[in-house]
């Protein structure tokens, strides 16, 4: 695990030289294999995953501070896939959608919320720009037009504008884009340091622009800057180490990555150079290291720390706490509902006191990312529909994030991603049973958006998951339930059958890793028996449940039992024991990746046993 050097840190900060994300990432035209550097030192590339489709030579990339895309390509013919995959994720990409048209050698650009993919060839040269929103897949639709057609053009971007330099006509065009306002692209000015303007790659801080390479063909080691705030003729800002033509870059708020590429003439071989340079002064490039091979003609490059990523959505790291660290909270429940309690998973011990919510939740619902957790709903007295969030590093209360679409209660345990958090059917106001199923963007301070619906009406359904999937378990209808049902996170659509667990039953916890998902005690009957039944599943997988263990005291949650995770450890908090009818402040803890018996971990503050929420800054849905 990486270690903080907290004082290094808030220097940084306070020097004004403080990075976003630090992941920059190449593609390449010889293979669906991406490559990425952390930006801020030096070394070589290493691999970071494929592309789902063949269709990788010559694809635009952007990233937001979760999230890389890449759309469009060749190979063999003219593409208009998009895929996707997480910066915490070390697998491949998958399916997100499709451009408005299919095209090679166009350049994309973001501002975290928003990805615009622009120009390209098909093989004549494009003016199209469009446009896309990292949270949500789908197909992309059109955002305007370039004001001269193009390919090989280089982006650069600030969170409110996307500035895009040259490219194959050739053209000595800068033009930009408000992210704000849909429409036609603006003349910004002219590339001032060449007469020839194809193939060049670029990055930017939130102040300046830099893009290097293209130029004329006696001189492809050229870099040229402006200003993202202005308007006006670019200028030179200094020489590559190697002279060469559609390479890719990648950037970080300090520092950008010039990536492998084609050197010059033609047919002189493609290099495996990578050389860098700082955003904030003027010179020439130095060496950073090596991709693994050459990376050849028309790559894409991206990164998570890019100028077009507001700093301030980025949190801090503080002297005493780490994102992913490990923090649990068990929020609200019936005793008396609005404490936040505090654990650190990998540490066993009793908890403490976070905060207060702003009401009394019984019957809430909990989710997280890696730095925010959120409370869903519940019964304060009556069932209410609004959704408060918290930051993990910071002790104190939550604030008011959004609404549900309806007052809803007992939706079990939500899930979610490092975007999304997802909350499951559940009681509404007037008493039925439903099977929404909603979603928020965690970044983003609004209302639900609907997902699709469960494969039951069903309340008590407890998820549990990995970064794609959402696997939900058991619940009542109003007698308890055996059914397993799945999503895709970042998808949209109705719940499939997963499998059953071993027996019906609700108000069970639920815990993961990105492997396995499982499930502990339990209410087994309209009676209120009470089991000490943990099982697990496969998450990647369908099926039934297989056996884990015990608890170490049979108990429910009227609700959900808490349920809190890491990659090693899941723990299980609270509940109510039918016999003898008494509320537990009782914890106790699995070893995920074995099987066996829950051993003591700690108590909570209060005797809290039921409707309780959840939420951690390492479950399941983080890990890649």
């Amino acid at each position: 695990m990486a270690v903080w050097d907290i004082k290094e840190r808030y220097d940084l900060v306070r020097s004004n030289e403080a990075t976003r994300g630090d992941i920059g990432m190449t593609s390449s035209s010889q293979s669906a294999t991406f490559e990425k550097v952390q930006i801020s030192t030096t070394g070589n590339a290493v691999s970071f995953g494929n592309l789902n489709t063949s269709d990788y030579n010559g694809g635009g990339v952007s990233g937001s501070q979760t999230r890389i895309v890449h759309g469009g390509g060749n190979q063999p013919s003219f593409s208009n896939a998009i895929s996707y995959k997480e910066f915490s994720h070390s697998g491949n990409f998958s399916d997100f959608g499709n451009l408005t048209t299919g095209r090679q050698m166009l350049t994309s650009a973001s501002n975290g919320n928003m990805a615009v993919f622009m120009g390209g060839r098909t093989p004549s040269a494009s003016n199209v720009i469009d446009r896309i929103g990292f949270s949500t897949l789908g197909d992309a639709v059109d955002f305007g037009d370039l004001t001269v057609a193009r390919f090989g053009a280089s982006a650069m971007q600030s969170p409110t504008r996307a500035i895009f330099a040259g490219g194959g006509a050739p053209t000595n065009v800068i033009d930009f884009i408000d992210f704000a306002s849909f429409g036609n692209a603006t003349d910004f000015g002219d590339i001032g340091s060449s007469s020839y303007y194809n193939y060049f790659a670029g990055s930017s801080s939130d102040t300046r622009g830099v893009f290097g390479g293209g130029g004329n063909p006696s001189n492809t080691s050229i870099i040229n800057f402006v200003t993202m705030a202005s308007t006006g003729d670019s200028q030179d800002f200094g020489d590559l180490t190697v002279s060469r033509i559609t390479m890719s870059a990648a950037g970080n708020s300090n520092r950008i990555c010039f990536f492998s590429g084609q050197q010059t003439p033609a047919p002189a071989p493609g290099t495996d150079v990578i050389d860098y340079i700082t955003i904030a002064t003027t010179g020439n490039a130095t060496d950073f290291g090596d991709t693994s091979e050459s990376l050849g003609f028309k790559t894409g490059g991206g990164s998570n720390g890019h100028g077009g990523l507001k700093l301030d959505n980025f949190q801090r790291p503080s002297a005493t706490y780490m994102p992913g660290s490990g923090r649990g909270l068990i929020l609200g429940g019936s005793s008396p509902g609005i404490q936040m309690d505090l654990i650190h998973i990998p540490t066993l011990g009793n908890a403490s006191d976070f905060g207060d919510l702003t009401i009394d939740r019984n019957g809430t619902t909990g989710a997280s990312s890696l730095t925010r957790g959120f409370a869903f709903g519940g019964v304060s007295p009556s069932k209410v529909n609004s959704i408060e969030c918290f930051e993990f590093q910071s002790l104190g209360n939550p604030f008011d994030f959004g609404d549900l679409s309806a007052a809803r209660s007992n939706m079990g345990s939500g899930h979610g991603s490092t975007t999304r958090a997802l909350c499951f059917a559940g009681l509404e106001d007037s008493g039925p049973f439903v099977n929404t199923i909603e979603y928020i963007t965690m970044a983003t301070v609004g209302n639900v958006t609907d997902f699709g619906d469960a494969t039951a009406s069903i309340a008590n359904h407890c998820g549990t998951g990995s970064i794609t999937r959402a696997v939900m378990g058991g619940g009542m209808t109003p007698e308890p339930s055996n059914i397993i049902d799945y999503v895709t996170i970042a998808s949209t659509g109705d719940a499939t059958d997963f499998g059953d667990l071993s027996a019906a039953r609700g108000e069970v916890g639920a815990v993961s890793n990105s492997t396995r998902g499982i499930y502990g005690g339990g209410r087994a009957d309209s009676t209120g028996n009470d089991v000490d039944i943990i099982e697990y599943v496969t998450i990647s997988s369908t099926g039934n449940t297989t056996d884990f263990g015990d608890l170490s005291v049979s108990r429910r949650g009227d609700g959900a039992m808490g349920g809190l995770s890491n990659s090693i450890r899941g723990v299980f908090a609270g509940g109510y024991d039918q016999s003898p009818g008494a509320y537990l402040n009782t914890m106790d803890y699995i070893t995920i990746a074995s099987t066996g018996d829950a051993t003591d971990f700690g108590d909570l503050t209060t005797l809290n046993g039921t409707g309780v929420g959840s939420a951690s800054d390492s479950h399941g849905g983080l890990q890649g």
